[in-house]
């Protein structure tokens, strides 16, 4: 699995669990691995330990929202986090995250902030991925962001 639909992945547990809050982390990212397999006729064998970096940007998200959110927020004019579509908030969760809390010699922040705005073309219209580009490259430092 690459790391862009891992990143896919991660936005659908984590969507699942905004939407379900009975659901633990792990269950979440279970259901997400499952539902491709599900088109397939595959049987569902499949093991949430054998998707490290799925379960650490989830978790990552989850146990770091309040600082992502803080981060995020100066950013967002006139809107807050909560108030913004799930799918967004949530892409720009996780590319927080990386870019905040991940390992920038794995992913740089560039990476992630792309990954972001590819998955956004994916799952929300047109405005949202320029949106979504124009708050999160604020999070990258001045000197790194021409």
């Amino acid at each position: 699995m690459t790391r862009r639909e891992i990143r896919e992945k991660a936005l659908q547990a984590l969507f699942q669990l905004k939407t379900n809050p009975e659901l633990t982390p792990q269950e979440a990212i279970r259901q997400a691995l499952l539902s491709d397999l599900e088109e397939l006729n595959v049987e569902d064998d499949i093991e949430v330990a054998d998707y490290p970096y799925l379960t650490t940007l989830v978790n990552g998200v989850l146990d770091n929202q309040e600082e992502i959110d803080k981060a995020i927020q100066p950013y967002l004019k006139n809107w807050t986090v909560g108030r913004l579509a799930k799918a967004d908030a949530l892409i720009m969760q996780i590319a927080a995250y990386e870019m905040l809390f991940g390992d920038t010699e794995q992913v740089p922040q560039r990476v992630a902030l792309n990954e972001a705005i590819e998955i956004a073309k994916l799952y929300c219209d047109e405005q949202s991925s320029k949106f979504i580009n124009g708050v999160l490259s604020n999070l990258i430092p001045k000197n790194e962001n021409p």
